[in-house]
């Protein structure tokens, strides 16, 4: 089997369900592929809307109890019988090219071990103009190159579309599990982790015409969301990092930057969104060091 296509879910049942059509719905050269549901831990009818699909026989039904995305995501490496993993949010769709797009990079060369593609909003209700285009990417989007290209540190595919070669997995460990989202948290870092010790060994590419689009929710688009959202990724790279507590007077210094910033900046409100992301990138870093409680390293 050529591809193993997860799609991970948590309370998103018609999302799911329409993330399994469009990849059927799709144009691969090879119709050798799986696609697997791990429903994590549901609490809505994702499970009873799935059969009642009646979705044909390379559709496969897994649930993981233990709460957590990476739990989840882990689950379905264990589960896969395809040559590679291709992960789709549960919230986006495939583009009809987009299996083939994928497999066709991971043939050019026996070192490539992850690739990724481009990933398009789908705003509900249109995009706020109060979004600044440098943290826009929190939503999940990517449109790194124009043409196919090896992606050089730090650079990284993000989980909404990322793939990888399933061997890599024979000499590494999958997700950490101390990372990633966890029910309505908002911990994230389990993908550049990951990719980080992939880049060790393996190639990482990226492929413009692997195509996904990403709904974004109305609730997401909320100012108290995005501020959220980038808080839990000041504690996501603290936990990744082991950063300690004795870097609490560098972000405190930071903060006091970003609050001088905004004060000045009080009539441009994507510049005033922007230095509150920072307070809150590092608020959420200082709660991340504190929970750590060990290292010295901030």
């Amino acid at each position: 089997m050529r591809a193993s296509i997860s799609i991970c879910t948590h309370n998103r049942a018609v999302d799911t369900m329409q993330a399994v059509e469009s990849v059927l719905n799709g144009d691969a050269e090879s119709k050798d592929y799986e696609i697997l549901v791990v429903d994590n831990n549901s609490s809505d009818n994702t499970k009873e809307l799935f059969y009642s699909h009646h979705f044909p026989e390379n559709v496969r039904y897994i649930f993981e109890p233990q709460l957590g995305l990476s739990y989840a995501r882990n689950r379905s490496i264990k589960e896969a019988k395809g040559e590679f993993i291709l992960f789709l949010d549960d919230d986006a769709l495939a583009c009809p090219s987009w299996i083939r797009e994928i497999i066709r990079i991971f043939d050019m060369n026996s070192e490539i071990g992850c690739v990724g593609g481009k990933i398009v909003p789908i705003w509900e209700g249109g995009k706020p103009e109060w979004i600044p285009n440098d943290i826009i990417s929190l939503y999940t989007l990517m449109d790194f190159s124009g043409d196919i290209v090896e992606m050089e540190a730090p650079a990284i595919p993000f989980g909404a579309n990322v793939a990888f070669r399933m061997s890599i997995f024979e000499q590494m460990q999958p997700f950490r599990e101390d990372l990633g989202r966890v029910g309505s948290n908002l911990m994230s870092s389990e993908e550049s982790e990951l990719i980080g010790r992939v880049r060790l060994e393996y190639k990482v590419f990226y492929n413009p015409y692997a195509v996904v689009e990403h709904k974004i929710a109305k609730s997401r688009l909320t100012k108290r969301w995005l501020l959220r959202r980038v808080y839990w990724q000041g504690i996501s790279d603290a936990t990744r990092y082991q950063k300690s507590g004795w870097g609490i007077f560098k972000h405190a210094a930071r903060i006091i930057q970003a609050a001088l910033l905004i004060v000045i900046s009080f009539n441009n409100v994507q510049k005033v969104m922007s230095e509150m992301a920072k307070i809150s990138y590092r608020n959420g870093t200082i709660v991340g060091s504190f929970r750590n409680g060990r290292g010295l390293n901030a």
